[in-house]
Formats: C-alpha cells, sequence, structure tokens
C-alpha cells in the first residue's frame, strides 16, 4: 500500500469509528470524541512540529495548553469592577516592577564589569523583589476579599471568546520565547526536565494565584461562540425543525452545539495542517530537518542551529497553546487542577509516535485513534472484564477485577505504543 493509500485508508477508519459510536451507543458521545480529537490532532500538530521537524523534545506541553486556557478568561469574560477598585492597578504596578527588576539585572550582567556584576545583579534583584512584593501583596489580597465566593479576580476584557484562541497562541509562544532563550542550548534530557519542570511552575501559578483566575475555585461559565441549548430549546422554529428531524428538542439541541463546535475546530485544524505542509515542503522545513538529522553539518553550512530551534519552539508551543484555549472554550470552565503535565503530555507523546513522527498527516491520525481509545477503553473493558468474570461466583477476586477496568487505560496506551514501535516503529503514517 503507498503512502496516499495508507493514509486514505487510516482517515476512513477514523470515520468509520466516529459513525460506529454514534450508531452503537449515541451520537452525542460521538461528537465529542470528534470535538475532543479535533482538539487533541491540533496538540499533536504542535507537539510534531518540535519534536518531528527539529528533534525538540519539549515535555511541558501542558504548561502551554494551561496558558492557552487561561488566555479564555482573560480574553472573554467581563472585567470585575469592584477587583479593579480595590487593587487592580497597583497588581499591575507590581507586575511591572518585577519585569523591570528582572530587565535591570539582565543589563547589569550585560554591561557591568565583570569583577562586581555578580554583586550589582543580586542587590538589584534582592531589592526589586522587596519592592515588588510591598506593592503587590496588599493589592492581591485586596482583590482576591472582593466577593472571593463568586468573584475574587480581576476578570477579563469582555471580548468575544474567538478572539482567546489567537492570544492563547501568542501567550504561549510569549512564554516559549523566555523559555527557549534559557533552555534550549541544553542537552536533550535536560531540555525536557526544564520545560516539565516550567510546566509545573505555570500549573502552581495558574492553582495558587486567585487574582489571577481564582485559583482552584475555577472560573465556570465561560462564553461561548455557539448558542445555549437552553436558548435553542425556547426557540420555537427550532422546535420545530427538531420535530421535522425526528428528534427533542433536548436532543437536537445538544447535537447543534457539539456540531457547531466540530466545525468550528476542524476549521482551525485545516488551517494549521495547511500551514504545516506549506512549512514541511519549503526550504526551511527541509533546513530544519536537516539540523534535526546532523546538526553539526549544518552548523559547518552556515545555519543557525540555536536560533532556527528557538523559531520551531516557538511555533508548536503557540500552536498548544491555541489548542488549550479551544479545549478550554469547549469545557466551559477554566480548571488549573485538570492540567496534569505527567499524564496529558505523555498521551500527547502517544498520539504524535503512534501517529507517526515527522509526517503531519500522521500526527493528525494519532490524535483521533488515541483519543478514541482513551475514551472508549473503559466502558469496552468493562463489557469485556463483566464477560470474563460471569462465571465467578460473588466475592473479593471478581470485586477485584470489576474495579480494575479504571485502569485499563494507561495499560492500553502503554500497549498500543509497544505494538506500533514493535512492528511499525516510524509510526502508522512514516515521515516519507
Amino acid at each position: 500500500m503507498n503512502g496516499h493509500a495508507r493514509t486514505f485508508a487510516m482517515f476512513a477508519l477514523v470515520a468509520v469509528l466516529i459513525v460506529g459510536t454514534g450508531m452503537v451507543q449515541s451520537w452525542n458521545s460521538a461528537l465529542l470524541i470528534l470535538n475532543m480529537g479535533l482538539v487533541s490532532a491540533v496538540m499533536s500538530l504542535g507537539v510534531n512540529l518540535q519534536w518531528g521537524f527539529a528533534g525538540l523534545f519539549n515535555v511541558g506541553v501542558m504548561g502551554f495548553v494551561a496558558l492557552g486556557g487561561l488566555s479564555v478568561v482573560l480574553v472573554s469574560m467581563p472585567p470585575v469592577g469592584e477587583a479593579w477598585a480595590a487593587g487592580g492597578t497597583r497588581i499591575l504596578a507590581g507586575l511591572a516592577l518585577g519585569a523591570a527588576s528582572i530587565a535591570a539585572a539582565a543589563m547589569t550582567w550585560k554591561r557591568a564589569p565583570r569583577r562586581w556584576r555578580g554583586w550589582a545583579v543580586a542587590a538589584i534583584l534582592i531589592v526589586g523583589f522587596i519592592l515588588y512584593r510591598m506593592v503587590l501583596s496588599p493589592a492581591v489580597d485586596a482583590v482576591e476579599s472582593v466577593n472571593s465566593a463568586s468573584t475574587g479576580y480581576l476578570g477579563g476584557l469582555g471580548l468575544p471568546v474567538l478572539l482567546a484562541w489567537p492570544v492563547g497562541g501568542l501567550l504561549a509562544a510569549g512564554a516559549a520565547w523566555i523559555i527557549g532563550k534559557t533552555a534550549l542550548g541544553l542537552r536533550s534530557d535536560y531540555l525536557a526536565i526544564a520545560t516539565l519542570g516550567i510546566a509545573e511552575i505555570v500549573i502552581a501559578v495558574l492553582k495558587n494565584e486567585d487574582w489571577l483566575a481564582r485559583g482552584v475555585k475555577n472560573v465556570i461559565g465561560l462564553p461561548r461562540p455557539v448558542p445555549y441549548e437552553v436558548d435553542l430549546q425556547r426557540d420555537a422554529d427550532f422546535v420545530a425543525r427538531a420535530g421535522e428531524w425526528g428528534l427533542d428538542a433536548t436532543t437536537a439541541s445538544t447535537l447543534y452545539v457539539k456540531a457547531g463546535y466540530g466545525i468550528l475546530f476542524a476549521a482551525v485544524l485545516a488551517v494549521v495542517l495547511v500551514l504545516a505542509q506549506l512549512a514541511l515542503n519549503s526550504p526551511w522545513g527541509r533546513m530544519m530537518r536537516a539540523i534535526r538529522d546532523n546538526e553539526t553539518a549544518a552548523r559547518a553550512m552556515g545555519k543557525d542551529v540555536t536560533g532556527r530551534h528557538l523559531q520551531v519552539f516557538i511555533l508548536g508551543s503557540a500552536i498548544c497553546g491555541m489548542a488549550g484555549a479551544m479545549m478550554t472554550t469547549l469545557d466551559g470552565q477554566l480548571t488549573p487542577s485538570s492540567y496534569q503535565p505527567l499524564r496529558y503530555t505523555f498521551l500527547i507523546w502517544v498520539m504524535v509516535i503512534v501517529g507517526g513522527s515527522g509526517n503531519n498527516y500522521g500526527a493528525v491520525i494519532g490524535g483521533f485513534l488515541i483519543w478514541f481509545l482513551w475514551v472508549q477503553v473503559e466502558p469496552m473493558g468493562q463489557a469485556l472484564m463483566g464477560f470474563v468474570t460471569s462465571g465467578l461466583s460473588d466475592g473479593a477476586l471478581k470485586a477485584h477485577l470489576l474495579g480494575s477496568v479504571q485502569h485499563m487505560r494507561l495499560l492500553t496506551m502503554g500497549v498500543v505504543l509497544l505494538l506500533v514501535l514493535r512492528f511499525s516503529p516510524r509510526g502508522l503514517l512514516p515521515e516519507r
């Protein structure tokens, strides 16, 4: 089977799985799998850009996804006027002081005489930190005390939620620039440790800085780019059309909303995929793969390896940030505790490796297939374990086997990864 036929067969398999889910289980479940599969495919493309194109081992994917989720709150939620009056301006002043202290320390390190620049940088950072905390801490306390049961944070800009998606990409790109300037010179294993640590820091900030996005109290009721189900159910024309389709208003409204999300996500995926394919087949893409395959030879040919690594690291992180904004919009709430770097970063890496690193279509296929398995393994395992234990009498062994079904997800991901690495080491759709 040639490459094009294999690609077509893989996409046909994904379509069959999703349609089969709709026919066997429910169309709500099928659309839910489709929507999260689209988001997962966008994330996989971002990681594939970094690993498949450039060989960068980024284990901090969830940090950039979390920044994308934060952007939805900062862009779309209305500002909390009382909180801004209580200490919003002082918080901005404190953050500006902190940034100015870091910038002054960096400038001093570059320009001061070597013999005393270390002491000067230390003094600037210590004084800057003291001033920063003196301004920020009382302002944070004032903001978080404003109706903390429902707000207790500054809110956002009150703009359309779709604007948060590119803003999430920009926010993740800015963080990637800072990380890349400090960590991209490290060896691959140290880069992995650094990116994982930074992702944990980002998520810890989201969990603990209540003034920013309510921390673990979560921000709920995020604006949506599609109608609310209850509004559709009150629309007489929609109810009439639902009756023509043979559906009740509740089911029809749910399907309509999920289909609307699916169209928006599919449009984003199509744009990102087309751009990724153009980049892959361009001279820039060939240069990136040459750097990935042999950095020493690329340097000898005059290529700026570190600069190109920074470039692709920023691009891949921006795509992950945009996917994070899409996922938070779909959820309708920002829940910082749901961002688990080790668990979900592993899942995204499985998507890329199983699909075929270096192949954009493979990354998309991996995103769909692995997410389908992630969702469906537990109910399938429940049915399988029920059949296996049907002949056992009620007791500790049967209860243990039935209770262990929830752990089959990670086991299945590991088995799938091992099988693919054994029988198709370059993935289901290998790089050509």
